[in-house]
């Protein structure tokens, strides 16, 4: 398998999670500081903190994609190892962060770090457990499943409309989401998901056997990938 990752993004907004999460703490000590020792200036106080508190949102955010170790792209490219030459693995150098292509098509891989209970029920992602730490973070919204399903839409039609740009569409094969869950503590219940959602020690098997069809020839996966890295 071919790794395509951009280094220097993840470098670099690396950095930028760390230096928010400074600021976060320092303008939420500030906040504190002033609500204790100058009561009279209250509402500054309550802007401090809430400025603080939201970048604290922003640097859990860019901490959990580019500041912890192992990063989802580097659980991805593990989990995948031995792959078929023929693949080709994006990360944060293709129009969505991780995106593969092979002779089982064009995936846009979606990594979930979560664990616990988690299931589909009533065409919604639920989830439960995972222990204190991560009840304690979903309260703050870090830990939630979200909406993978409208996230997965979103990134499939982006993934669309660049190739759109770069081929004729009617050459454009099917692009589909695979939601992939990092965690091995995780307990997966997919049931009726219209998107496909895999442990990520089950994704390296689901895309051998979906080789053996071969959705994807070798001339079209050379046109997709000639696109991708000339981007």
């Amino acid at each position: 398998m071919k790794i395509i990752k951009n280094e220097k993004l993840i470098e670099r907004n690396s950095k930028i999670g760390n230096w928010i999460s400074l600021a976060a703490l320092i303008i939420l000590g500030l906040g504190m500081y002033i609500s204790i020792t100058q009561p009279d200036l209250f509402v500054l106080s309550l802007v401090c903190l809430a400025i603080g508190f939201i970048l604290t949102q922003v640097g859990m955010y860019m901490g959990s994609r580019f500041g912890r170790s192992p990063r989802p792209d580097e659980k991805l490219d593990a989990g995948l190892k031995g792959l078929h030459s023929e693949f080709s693995i994006y990360h944060y150098s293709s129009p969505v962060s991780h995106l593969l292509v092979g002779p089982s098509g064009v995936w846009v891989l979606l990594p979930y770090h979560q664990g616990g209970r988690i299931f589909f029920e009533k065409n919604r992602w639920k989830i439960k457990g995972g222990g204190f730490i991560q009840s304690y973070m979903r309260i703050f919204g870090q830990e939630g499943i979200g909406r993978p399903d409208l996230e997965a839409e979103s990134q499939v039609d982006v993934v669309r409309k660049f190739l759109a740009k770069k081929m004729d569409e009617s050459a454009i094969p099917e692009i589909k989401p695979i939601l992939v869950f990092t965690n091995e503590q995780v307990e997966l219940e997919a049931n009726e998901s219209p998107i496909a959602a895999l442990k990520l020690k089950q994704l390296k098997e689901f895309l051998r056997q979906g080789s053996k069809n071969r959705a994807l020839t070798s001339d079209q996966i050379k046109v997709i990938t000639s696109h991708l890295e000339n981007n």
